[in-house]
């Protein structure tokens, strides 16, 4: 896969917020402002854990009816297809899985035992329009959740295709995309920057510590505010170095 991170680097990604990423990613105007996240319908189940990023490994599911004889296979165990195509996949993985009854979330495709053994595949969280569920279980392991609901039941949760562009919360992904999300919400890093992305993240968050700074000083004033912002204003930078 071209532009592939180092372990290094994607470390350096779980140590910012997707506030700050999606500030840096923005001086580089490789895509409009409103895009590239998922919106609030998308939110994380564990708010305490700290920010994850991995490359997508896309799904679409329905849980809302039984499926249709053509669709043989019903039981996510009888997947060893789509095991296969998750170890296809740069780890760490995240799995992106598009619910695509109307409307989502009536069973949980994820739970405790699907989601350890997506951990053995070296999968760090999930990312799904649709439900999850036990999630008091699975607080004890390193296993990231974002949702549009959790659910008692799995319903007829089953999965229909794999390794095609999905969209959940309003955010296309595509197979092998990097995604990175914590509290804040999900949101994908454009491959052909992200080895640059976290440079100018630092200058965002310096940017914003000297901004508040100069609010907590006691010589305040809008004057001192207006010239701090020209003075530290971060230039755009050429997407294409």
């Amino acid at each position: 896969m071209e532009n592939r991170l180092t372990p290094a680097q994607l470390e350096q990604f779980r140590r910012m917020s997707t506030c700050i990423i999606a500030s840096a990613i923005e001086t580089f105007r490789v895509r409009l402002p409103n895009t590239g996240f998922a919106n609030a319908s998308i939110r994380s189940i564990y708010e305490d854990q700290p920010p994850v990023a991995g490359y997508a490994v896309t799904a679409r599911i329905r849980s809302s009816r039984p499926p249709w004889e053509s669709e043989v296979h019903f039981d996510y165990y009888d997947r060893t297809d789509w095991w296969n195509y998750i170890l296809s996949i740069p780890a760490p993985r995240i799995v992106v899985i598009e619910d695509m009854d109307d409307p989502p979330g009536l069973g949980a495709f994820i739970g405790e035992v699907h989601a350890n053994i997506l951990l053995g595949l070296g999968c760090i969280a999930v990312v799904t329009n649709g439900a999850v569920r036990d999630v008091t279980d699975l607080r004890t392991t390193e296993f990231q959740m974002f949702a549009g609901n959790v659910s008692v039941s799995h319903a007829y949760a089953h999965l229909f295709d794999f390794g095609s562009a999905v969209e959940v919360g309003g955010l296309k992904v595509q197979p092998g995309d990097l995604i990175h999300g914590d509290r804040h919400g999900v949101q994908t890093i454009p491959l052909e920057i992200a080895d640059r992305v976290v440079d100018v993240a630092r200058a965002v968050r310096q940017r914003r510590a000297n901004l508040i700074a100069l609010r907590r000083s006691p010589g305040f004033t809008l004057e001192k505010l207006r010239q701090e912002i020209k003075d530290t204003a971060l230039p755009f930078e050429d997407s294409k170095k």
